[in-house]
């Protein structure tokens, strides 16, 4: 048995001349047991202090579906960038579960929020443990550098984004694929949020991407990309992407939004652009 300070090694797999891993932890914030995976690049017997980039999946994901479909770890191994994987939600059978198994919320669905509602709040703290205590755990296990980048897909885009915006001294740089952006305003969002943080939608401003941007205004810009699927089922309907853009028009914020006609929502739409992506994070990390 091991506390909340020590890792659990589950698999290790030669690739591309690094590693990639996955762990086991107690977390004191969520309250049960977490799994999270890592890319770990040959240049870690070579350099001090690794880049690293953190990844936030979507729904119904866990650690493991980036690792496997991405092919992330080729460009990660020739840049000499550790990739950290995060479960995206709590887990375990004591874990409280959307009552109809649903799968945009409860398990797979913590959309990176801390909950602040009954029964919800006694585990679904994973904002604070994306920001606070899986960083603290990363510092203390492995040689990495004290400032990461932040990237994510759909629900995990949207995670990412509402972090970086409002963790700006933490992060180099941010990325996403198909993000929710408007979460308060888009079925996914506004079911989720109810459920986790309640009916005062006042509560809802500090997790939703384009109220955060424009909080931010002309001053603090963290350099920013974003891809969009033309194709992508949920694109118009769960509010992806293009209201974050109008914002950053609006507001004079410097970011690349691009739009590619035929790429939907899933992996092979991320496998086809995420050498730009960690490219784009390497000029910051």
């Amino acid at each position: 048995m091991h506390n909340a300070t020590q890792l659990a090694e589950l698999s290790a797999n030669k690739c591309f001349g690094g590693w990639q891993k996955r762990y086991s932890h107690r977390s004191k914030l969520l309250n049960c047991e977490m799994h999270f995976s890592v890319f770990i690049p040959p240049a870690a017997e070579k350099v001090a202090k690794l880049p690293t980039l953190y990844w936030l999946s979507g729904l119904t994901c866990t650690d493991e579906n980036f690792s496997a479909k991405a092919g992330a770890q080729r460009i990660a191994s020739e840049l000499g960038i550790m990739l950290i994987m995060p479960d995206t939600s709590p887990r375990g059978e004591h874990v409280t579960d959307a009552a109809d198994a649903a799968y945009d919320l409860g398990l797979g669905a913590g959309f990176y929020v801390n909950a602040t509602q009954t029964p919800w709040q006694e585990h679904y703290q994973m904002y604070d443990y994306i920001v606070e205590e899986l960083p603290a755990l990363i510092q203390k296990e492995f040689n990495v550098k004290d400032k990461a980048a932040i990237a994510g897909h759909s629900m995990g885009g949207h995670g990412a984004l509402t972090i970086a915006l409002s963790n700006m001294k933490r992060y180099c740089s941010v990325s996403a694929f198909a993000p929710i952006v408007n979460p308060m305003e888009c079925q996914w969002g506004q079911k989720a949020f109810s459920h986790y943080l309640g009916e005062n939608k006042a509560e809802w401003l500090a997790y939703d991407s384009c109220a955060l941007m424009r909080q931010q205004g002309e001053f603090l810009h963290i350099p920013m990309l974003v891809d969009q699927g033309l194709d992508d089922n949920f694109y118009h309907t769960q509010k992806l992407t293009k209201p974050l853009e109008d914002v950053a028009r609006e507001i004079n914020y410097v970011a690349q939004f691009r739009y590619h006609p035929g790429y939907d929502h899933s992996y092979y739409f991320i496998a086809s652009f995420i050498e730009d992506h960690i490219r784009f994070h390497a000029k910051y990390l």
